[in-house]
């Protein structure tokens, strides 16, 4: 059964939107994209601020638009709920009155409405918080009382825009394991639109990667980070990641280098590996490796308890190298060292 089931096609200037979503009752997918990719112009779109070119938006099997039937449902009309990314409280009313506000739009009595939003505080923890005005609230606790105001209409679909990116980080933790909560608690169908893989991978079922417009990737979080299809994706998961032509254990990149694979594969693949597979060397290693080459240090960046050395040479790659190692390489930008990869590291799979 589908909740949800779009296809966005939207034009602003320069920049085409064509996208296909589909979401089942009690699922989460997140919308993950680079600034620029579309994920807000899809929100957008499904909650009817922003009109289709073509296309259309059905929800519950109920066509909400289809611009060649001339077909268009106003957002107050839609079984939408939206937090936004700055989540747009009405500075005037009370945190009670913000809860209510959607109920009493869609008809209910104003003291069951009430009645209602006061449910809704004192299932996200805000009970006490209810003659509060906006101004009177942390983030946290505006985020939540947002998230009662969207839930509040019983939607058949959650729109949340980078509901999260308002926050600082200890915030950011405990508000994401109680919207965890609320989510897996939420029957209708929800998009979660952000750039922060984290969000993503701890709240959604499935992900869809978006770029220029397009969907480039889409799957379960294991099947995404194990074998990422663009370079975006790659940088996301933390993956050095590089496409060619194979023939057994080897794959010929198309700037001529070569790389030695563990798995035997023909034709058209990626192949990835971590930066922690990596090893840098002073000079040319003897020994196991298959893979090595000369690379130039460009950067070095703290990661963790690790830094991560970015490399340049016959191919682009990370490294994930220890303080330690990186004191006994004196590691700086400029420096000239030998970049080693086991053919076990490795994973080659189809491109197409």
């Amino acid at each position: 059964m589908t909740a949800l089931d779009a296809h966005l096609l939207v034009q602003r200037g320069d920049f085409d939107l064509d996208l296909r979503l589909t979401i089942a009752p009690g699922e989460v997918v997140a919308l993950l994209g680079p600034n620029g990719a579309g994920k807000t112009t899809a929100l957008r779109a499904l909650a009817g601020l922003t009109p289709l070119a073509a296309g259309h938006v059905t929800l519950g099997g109920r066509d909400l638009d289809r611009p060649d039937r001339r077909l268009w449902t106003p957002p107050e009309r839609r079984p939408i709920g939206v937090v936004f990314q700055d989540y747009l409280l009405f500075p005037h009313l009370s945190t009670l009155d913000n809860v209510a506000f959607g109920p009493r739009r869609h008809g209910m009595p104003r003291r069951e409405a009430r009645a209602h939003a006061a449910d809704w505080l004192a299932r996200v923890g805000l009970a006490a918080y209810a003659r509060r005005r906006p101004r009177h609230l942390s983030g946290g606790q505006a985020q939540r009382v947002a998230l009662a105001r969207a839930l509040a209409v019983d939607p058949t679909l959650l729109l949340l825009d980078e509901p999260l990116a308002a926050l600082d980080a200890r915030t950011r933790l405990d508000t994401r394991a109680e919207l965890h909560r609320h989510l897996t608690g939420h029957p209708g169908a929800t998009l979660l639109v952000t750039h922060d893989p984290l969000d993503a991978l701890v709240l959604a079922d499935r992900l869809v990667i978006v770029e220029h417009g397009r969907s480039v990737q889409e799957g379960d979080a294991a099947t995404i980070t194990a074998r990422p299809r663009t370079d975006y994706v790659a940088r996301l998961v933390g993956l050095n990641l590089y496409r060619g032509k194979a023939d057994g254990h080897t794959v010929a990149l198309s700037d001529g280098f070569e790389l030695s694979v563990a798995e035997r594969a023909d034709g058209d693949v990626f192949v990835a590996f971590s930066p922690s597979a990596v090893a840098l060397y002073p000079d040319r290693p003897d020994g196991s490796p298959r893979n090595t080459w000369p690379a130039t240090v460009t950067g070095v960046q703290r990661h963790g308890d690790n830094l991560r050395v970015q490399l340049t040479g016959p191919i682009g790659a990370a490294a994930d190298v220890t303080p330690l190692a990186a004191a006994a390489l004196r590691l700086e930008a400029g420096l000239e060292v030998w970049a080693a990869v086991k053919a076990a590291e490795t994973r080659a799979y189809p491109a197409q």
